[in-house]
């Protein structure tokens, strides 16, 4: 059974198993939203991936030969069908940067990936295949291929995905400029989106693909990927780095949230201060803000059915807990209600366990349950305005995620005691608190909204400026009309 509306598939089987269990999880309220939300945001949604044109390749590849990055792309396969292999290798040999290798990290049973890569091996002399033993999991047999890599920068390809052809010379020009600022990154990574076999066929009779869900993340944001894993793909990380860490059999699922959040772990562990959470190493990890990475959907993979890897979930908050117990943060993690998100609960105050933080801040709603303020970006947008309290933000499900931002409104909002003062000075009021979530009194002050925001913008400024992190956390919130 199928139900469009105008061009949107809204209701199918897929769609109706997804609601029931979502039910079964959260109850009827939030489903009742969430399913809103999402008829809505298909209803809204207007997007169609355009490859690079041949000319603009042709010169990505002339700029590519005086580069000298290499990139080897590890795919740990297993049994993978051929259509889906082949695609997958013709997208890497595709790339308008060439200066790549492509490891083909093989557990299967059968030959039939062998054969495959045999194919083009006699064209294509990028192309390594790697034979193991035997199936021990995806981490371990990535793991094979990431110690076989020779490249200067490895990156993750799953077996039934494909790259864009420009993925590696954007990742080989953010390498570059990372460079020239004196941050050579350790880790990068792209924007993505979701891609499904279409029903028509293209002029050359080949399978014609729809392209959706377009995936556009936020640069690196410490508390947003300790509520999910936004990074995913297409990650590409320092080779010595990735040899060193590799990724982790006790967390397949969430082998590369583990992963991430160790390289996080790490960038924190080597700040100079203690209360500077990644001030002068943010820049290490960078978000190429173009979608370079199809992520393949069919009856299988997570893409489509994220119950089809429930023991994920519960790996990534293991991972999340395991990145706590090594920053000594007391904490405690549980599920969100969507599946691969987290909540961290602070056993006592924030302040006292997260040195890093200055302000903390949430929801300002209106008479009619919708989002008037609260978060500010760099250009003073107040992010999620008119946003229904019981929506999560669509398919990201941001709004409903703890984050670090430019500003929280200073109509709901908490300062650390080291910043108190740069509040009175700025607000012009003495900081004091009020209520039982401790929320700064704020009722001596009248102004209109644009000077609430101006005051919130010059907040979050002098806090980042002592190096303090500003986040805004949705749980908190209160109501003006």
């Amino acid at each position: 059974m199928n139900l469009n509306i105008g061009n949107h598939k809204i209701l199918n089987c897929q769609n109706m198993n997804k609601t029931i269990r979502y039910l079964q999880k959260n109850g009827l309220k939030h489903t009742w939203y969430a399913a809103r939300e999402r008829i809505e945001e298909k209803r809204k949604t207007i997007y169609a991936y355009e490859q690079p044109i041949p000319s603009v390749l042709e010169q990505q590849r002339e700029e590519g030969h005086h580069l000298p990055y290499h990139f080897s792309i590890i795919v740990p396969a297993y049994e993978t069908q051929e259509t889906f292999l082949r695609e997958l290798i013709d997208s890497v040999r595709a790339q308008s940067y060439e200066k790549w290798e492509l490891l083909i990290a093989d557990a299967s049973v059968s030959g039939r990936v062998e054969a495959v890569v045999a194919s083009y091996q006699e064209k294509e002399k990028r192309i390594r295949y790697l034979k193991l033993e035997e199936n021990k999991g995806i981490s371990e047999n990535t793991n094979a291929g990431i110690m076989a890599a020779q490249g200067d920068y490895i990156g993750l390809l799953d077996h039934d995905d494909v790259l864009t052809p420009d993925a590696l010379y954007e990742m080989a020009i953010a390498i570059y400029a990372g460079e020239q600022r004196g941050k050579t990154p350790v880790l990068l990574y792209s924007d993505e989106d979701k891609m499904e076999t279409g029903s028509a066929k293209e002029k050359d009779g080949n399978a014609a693909y729809r392209f959706f869900a377009p995936n556009r993340k936020n640069k690196f944001n410490l508390d947003l990927i300790l509520s999910n894993n936004y990074i995913c793909h297409f990650m590409v990380t320092e080779a010595s780095l990735m040899k060193r860490l590799k990724l982790r059999k006790g967390y397949d699922g969430a082998q590369d949230y583990d992963f991430v959040l160790r390289v996080v772990d790490g960038l924190l562990s080597a700040s100079p201060s203690a209360s500077v959470s990644m001030q002068g190493r943010e820049e290490q990890i960078v978000h190429v803000p173009k979608v370079l990475y199809h992520w393949r959907c069919h009856e299988l993979s997570t893409a489509n059915n994220t119950a089809s890897k429930a023991y994920a979930y519960e790996a990534g908050k293991t991972a999340l807990e395991d990145f706590y117990r090594k920053r000594r943060w007391k904490v405690k993690v549980a599920h969100a209600l969507h599946l691969g998100f987290y909540r961290t609960e602070y056993a006592s105050d924030i302040f006292r366990i997260r040195q890093d933080i200055g302000i903390i801040g949430g929801r300002v709603l209106d008479r009619h349950n919708r989002i008037k303020t609260g978060i500010y970006d760099e250009e003073g947008t107040r992010l999620y305005q008119g946003l229904h309290k019981e929506y999560s933000g669509g398919s990201t499900h941001t709004a409903s995620l703890m984050q670090d931002c430019r500003a929280v409104d200073i109509r709901c909002i908490r300062v650390r005691d080291e910043l108190r003062p740069v509040f009175a000075q700025i607000v012009g009021i003495a900081y004091r608190e009020i209520g039982e979530r401790k929320l700064a009194d704020v009722s001596g002050i009248s102004c209109d909204e644009e000077g609430y925001r101006k005051l919130s913008m010059e907040l979050g400024a002098a806090a980042a400026a002592m190096g303090y992190l500003v986040v805004w956390d949705p749980q908190i919130t209160v109501r003006q009309d």
